[in-house]
């Protein structure tokens, strides 16, 4: 095995499931289309790693590949299509409560797909909103702009479904 590719299974190996993490929110607890966002990215980065490995940052770069990654397969027109019936298969989140859970995921599958990015980026893996900005090309404006809006609607949502 080269170095290159020693290099890259341990990062890898050390960074796959925080990766993976980011591709499930962003894909909305979909953990199908996570794992292809995934591997789709890491694809990707195996091709650049040679540059890549010599960055200062390599998660902000495997970050914003996953993004990417995401971007294309919402893009891909056969991802238009929704089954009639969906399963539940995504662990248990702990300490919520089944509804809760729900309700949430309700809520966060209700964001527009700009939105989502954000609020993942910002709100789960505690980005500043310049490196968000940077993590999807666009300016720290529409970040601020679409982290409020989101954060509305998901407060809105998540009020309407305790109210029931």
């Amino acid at each position: 095995m080269s170095r290159r590719d020693e290099e890259f299974t341990a990062y890898v190996a050390e960074r796959r499931a925080h990766l993976y993490r980011t591709a499930y929110l962003l894909c909305a607890g979909d953990g199908h289309r996570a794992e292809d966002v995934v591997q789709q990215a890491l694809t990707k980065l195996y091709a650049a790693w040679p540059r890549v490995s010599r960055l200062d940052s390599i998660d902000a770069y495997a970050r914003r590949v996953v993004v990417n990654a995401h971007l294309d397969d919402v893009r891909r027109p056969w991802r238009r299509e929704r089954p009639v019936a969906t399963t539940l298969e995504r662990p248990a989140t702990s300490g919520l409560s089944v509804e809760d859970a729900d309700a949430l995921w309700s809520a966060l599958r209700g964001l527009a797909p700009g939105q989502r990015r954000v609020v993942v980026l910002r709100h789960y893996l505690g980005l500043s909103v310049e490196e968000t900005a940077a993590d999807l090309g666009v300016s720290a404006g529409t970040v601020k702009s679409q982290t409020s809006d989101a954060l509305g609607l998901l407060r809105a949502a998540l009020k309407d479904g305790a109210s029931r």
